[in-house]
Parts: C-alpha cells; structure tokens; sequence
C-alpha cells in the first residue's frame, strides 16, 4: 500500500482573473495538484517550484514551547466552533516557525485522511509524549477534544513555566562561573607570562603566592587544550552516563535533592509536576492506576520516579492514594493531606491543581531569593580569582624597596 506524499512548501508566480500578476507561496503534495488548487482559487500557474531551503540555519527547532502554543491555539480554535483539519491550516498559517509549521501540516493531512488526531500524533514521539496522546485520545472518545485540549494546553503551559524558573536560578550563576573559568585562564595564558620574564631578572626570591601562581601558569600553557578537551568529554560522559547507568543517575538525583537551596528548588518542583500532571489526567478521566503511571515520568527524578511506581503499586491493592504517598516518606505533609482531602471530598483534582499552584509559587519565590543571594556571592568569587591573581602578580613589586 502506498503512503500519502507529505505536504511541502511551493512558491509560485501567475496572473489571477482579473489578469494581474501574483506570486505566493502554498503548501501541497506536488506541482500538479499545486497548480489544481491555484486554478480552483483563480489563479493560473506560470512557474510552480518547492521553496529552496535556505543556505544558513535551516529550520527552527520545535521546543516544548512551541507545542504549548500550539495546543493552546488549536484548543481556542476549536472551541470558537473552527472544524478540527481547518483548525490546523489556520495555526500552520500563524506559526514563524517553518518547523513547526510542517509538523503541523502532516499531522493535518494524516488526520484528514482519516487517522484518529491521537494516533497522528504518536507518528511524532519525539514532540507528543504517551501523556499527550493519551489525553488527547480520552477527548476524542468523550466527544470533548476541546475541552481536553485546553487542559492539555493549561499543563503544558504550566510545566514549561516551572522549567523555565529552574532554568533561571541555573542560567545565571552558571553563566558568571563560565566567564571567571574563562577570564582566568586568558590570565595564566597571556598575561602572567609577561610578569614573568619581568621576574627573573629581579634577582631576589620571590613570595611563595607568586610562585604558585606562575606554577600554574606554566601549567596551563602547557596542557591548557588537554584540560579544555577533557573537560568537554567529561561533563558529556556524566550526561551519558546519567542516561544509561540507573543506579549513578539515581545517586545524581539524590544528591541534587540534599544540596542546600538546589535542593528545595527541585524538591518543591517536583511535588508541583506530580500535583499538576496527576490533576490533569484524573480530571481527563483516566483512571487513576494510569494516571500514576503517566506521573512517575513526569516527575522528572529517578528516585520519586520509583516511589510513585511503588505508590501505584500500592493503590492497585486497595489502599487510598494518600496512604500510599504517606508511606513512601518522600512527599511533603500539605501534598499528602490534600490528596486525602480530595479523596474524601470526590474533588481530588481540583485539590491537587491548588497543591500544584502553590508548589509552583513556592518554586518562583526560591528562585528569586536564590538570584539575590547569588549576586553578591558571586561577585565575591569573582573579586578573590582575579584580585588574587593581580596580587600574586604585584607582591614582588612591593617587596622590591627590600631587595634595593
């Protein structure tokens, strides 16, 4: 069986009816049946060709972003009454992103053709997760695919706005380290040197700082590229090592989680990602042994990945959600009492979306007092690496009237 051509970008160039030229740009299969569409909108094709790709940069990479946005527009397209495949065309049109752009046109053709919106999207697995496309399937069979798009859209948004505040606290000091590393080692390479060949024609000894400083120096413009390189390979041999040994990623996360102010951060996000994702889904209707299951995934931590299996685990017996989270002992008290409270309550949703607002926030303030107490700490590093080199450089200057 032959599979459908995917739709591309053509420009082209004509004259429409009233015999003026025209030139555009339009999406389809191939230049015939591009020229078809044009004739049936009263244009008539004089050059029909793909659009070159460009010769720098090529397309924008697809963000989770980028996806957030584009369920959020198709859930307010949907909603304003907008049929499902028009709906696609009108956000395909809106997008900068050409990435996004054609991701959006495949998914419409194969929706068109007649696959389910939910099976089009598990074509795509590295932009629509199991979470996504399970929902979005429990809306086509509810008959409420936009409601439970614009849920789908509020968590994604949600989430993205919670990585985006952890990327905050990380950003900057990271960001200031790199320039000090960097600062300092154009310091050892070029500048000390010149100190020096000044030096040893002093004919004194010179202070113990000094030759320290000057040792390392030497060090440095010798094996400066080694120690670049190996730098690189091991910060990319942890990451892969994180991703294939399960045991060191779960020691990595451990350890995150027992840092001073890092710590809080992560631990408070991940009780917001565990309230946000298990709210989404038991409002979607999916039962709640699933629902944990597409929870522990997001939890984003190996070790809370495995307490909310054991906690699934757990209910599948028989015992409420929040006595399970209880005897795992890694979620906060005001998590767990609100999970019973909605359990009791039949709203345990809505309970858990509130929990999940509150984490967040707490998350939001973290970060920013963790951004106020770093400032000054790290002007203090700054000020010690490159005052200390300045002095290293000046003491024998200084001592330079004992040697007269």
């Amino acid at each position: 069986m032959a599979t459908a051509a995917a739709s591309v970008a053509y420009i082209y160039k004509g004259v429409d009816s009233k015999g003026q030229k025209v030139e555009g740009e339009i999406n389809g299969t191939t230049p015939a049946l591009v020229k078809a569409q044009l004739r049936r909108q009263g244009i008539i094709a004089n050059r029909v060709q793909k659009k070159p790709k460009p010769l720098f940069g090529g397309k924008k990479k697809i963000t989770p972003g980028d996806i957030a946005l584009f369920t959020r527009q198709l859930a307010t397209m949907m909603k304003a009454g907008v049929p499902l495949v028009q709906s696609f065309e009108i956000v395909a049109d809106g997008s900068d992103n050409d990435g996004i752009k054609e991701l959006i046109l495949k998914i419409k053709d194969e929706v068109a053709s007649g696959t389910a919106f939910a099976d089009a999207l598990r074509k795509h697995p590295l932009y629509f997760d199991d979470l996504f496309c399970n929902l979005v399937a429990s809306g086509e069979q509810s008959g409420a695919l936009e409601t439970m798009l614009d849920r789908i859209a509020t968590y994604k948004e949600k989430t993205e706005s919670l990585k985006k505040k952890i990327k905050k606290a990380m950003t900057y000091p990271v960001a200031v380290i790199v320039v000090a590393v960097v600062v300092t080692a154009i310091l050892l390479v070029k500048v000390v040197p010149q100190f020096a060949s000044t030096f040893a024609g002093f004919g004194a000894d010179l202070p113990a700082f000094t030759l320290f400083v000057l040792g390392i120096s030497e060090w440095m413009q010798e094996y400066w590229l080694i120690t670049f390189v190996s730098l690189l390979i091991g910060v990319g041999g942890l990451v892969e090592l994180k991703k294939r040994n399960k045991k060191f990623a779960e020691s990595l996360d451990r350890l995150i989680l027992k840092l001073p102010i890092l710590g809080v951060i992560t631990y408070n996000s991940i009780a917001a990602r565990y309230a946000r994702t298990l709210s989404t889904t038991f409002a979607a209707g999916v039962p709640l042994i699933d629902a944990l299951k597409s929870v522990a995934g997001a939890t984003g931590n190996v070790v809370y990945e495995e307490a909310t299996l054991k906690i699934r685990d757990s209910v599948a017996t028989g015992i409420p959600l929040n006595a399970a989270m209880s005897q795992s002992g890694l979620y906060p008290n005001m998590l767990v009492q609100m999970a019973a409270i909605g359990e009791e309550s039949g709203a345990l949703d809505d309970m858990l979306s509130k929990a999940a607002d509150f984490y967040e926030e707490a998350v939001d303030n973290l970060v920013d007092n963790l951004t106020t107490l770093l400032e000054p700490m790290i002007m203090a590093v700054l000020g010690v690496l490159v005052g200390g080199l300045l002095v290293a450089m000046y003491l024998p200057i200084f001592n330079l009237g004992n040697v007269i």
